[in-house]
């Protein structure tokens, strides 16, 4: 199959690109991306060479390009969008262009093309906070608290609706909080990694209490690629690891493991709407597909540090002032 895969430079995108173009399925694959403020062509600097592989360019706002390039492949895979919540709040109006007019721009592209399945890659903030007796399923509704969450949630209705309305082959992933090796160091995880190395403070959003449920990445894409040639037409799948922690003990077990002093720990005025707490339950796509999670999150939290500490050519030329040091925001005490 042809695959053309949006934001294959970011994050997750870059993961999902390294692993389709080693498997046997997969004959020739389109990376389009924008080279944006979370893209990097380093992340996919191992498979450059791979025959398989070919890069465009170019921004799925552009519906010209998008359609030139969605009728040539068999599978459209929107991994692109932006994604940083405090980003969001400060200045929405690329979400919306990005995440909404963009997936438009796809589905609409996939069906003048007739092309066999667009694949949206969503998360669980469209779902707001979880109550603490609950973990969210495929059919609860949206209750978006960011501009980003709530575009995410705008995408996912229209792949929806063109799924019902224009009988498009269509399918959605929500995951959780993902991490591990490629993620921007603005990101909790790997900005603490940093900034511990670093010696320097590390800020913590009001209390941290705040619970996500972290999953690895290779664990998410994984799940991506078996829901994109086991699934049916219009499924959606929550994908989740159960490792439910709040914000703050992520913080001090990364600090345990990279032995650094827990008054490195500093924290600062909470992000406005910020969700108290998501949880899913992923037990549809453990059911009909038979996945599971191949990482513990102390196991992923290891290798992430590691891979950190081993790859600084990779993280330095993006840890500038800006991505290392807290938000805007005045410090809370």
């Amino acid at each position: 199959m042809r695959v053309l895969v949006t934001g294959g430079l970011g994050f997750i995108g870059s993961h999902l690109v390294r692993g389709l173009v080693v498997s046997d399925w997969c004959t020739h694959l389109i990376n389009l991306d924008n080279m944006g403020f979370g893209s990097n062509i380093n992340n996919v600097k191992d498979v450059e060479a791979n025959r398989k592989y070919a890069f465009v360019y170019g921004d799925i706002r552009d519906s010209e390009l998008v359609f030139r390039l969605v009728r040539d492949v068999d599978v459209v895979i929107n991994v692109a969008a932006e994604t940083h919540v405090d980003r969001s709040i400060s200045n929405p109006r690329p979400f919306v262009e990005t995440n909404v007019l963009g997936t438009f721009n796809l589905l609409e592209a996939c069906r003048r093309s007739e092309v066999g399945l667009f694949m949206q890659v969503s998360t669980d903030e469209i779902y707001g906070d979880a109550p603490d007796d609950k973990s969210f399923n495929e059919d609860d509704a949206f209750r978006p608290s960011s501009p980003y969450s709530a575009t995410k949630a705008a995408a996912d209705c229209l792949v929806m609706a063109y799924n019902r309305t224009y009988g498009l082959n269509t399918m959605i992933t929500r995951s959780t909080n993902n991490f591990g090796p490629y993620q921007h160091p603005e990101k909790l995880i790997p900005k603490t990694i940093i900034r511990a190395a670093l010696g320097l403070k590390i800020p913590v959003y009001g209390s941290g209490r705040q619970v996500r449920d972290w999953i690895y990445v290779e664990d998410h894409v994984e799940a991506i690629e078996l829901a994109l040639l086991k699934a049916k037409a219009g499924r959606v799948y929550n994908i989740s690891a159960g490792n439910e922690i709040n914000n703050l003990e992520v913080v001090k077990q990364i600090l345990k493991i990279m032995d650094k002093p827990m008054d490195l720990i500093e924290h600062v005025e909470d992000r406005p709407g910020h969700d108290v707490r998501y949880s899913l339950d992923s037990s549809l796509i453990r059911r009909e597909l038979g996945w599971a999670p191949r990482h513990s999150f102390l196991e992923a939290l290891r290798k992430t540090i590691r891979w950190y500490m081993d790859n600084e050519w990779w993280w330095r030329p993006l840890a500038d002032e800006k991505t290392l040091h807290p938000m805007p925001w005045k410090l809370r005490w």
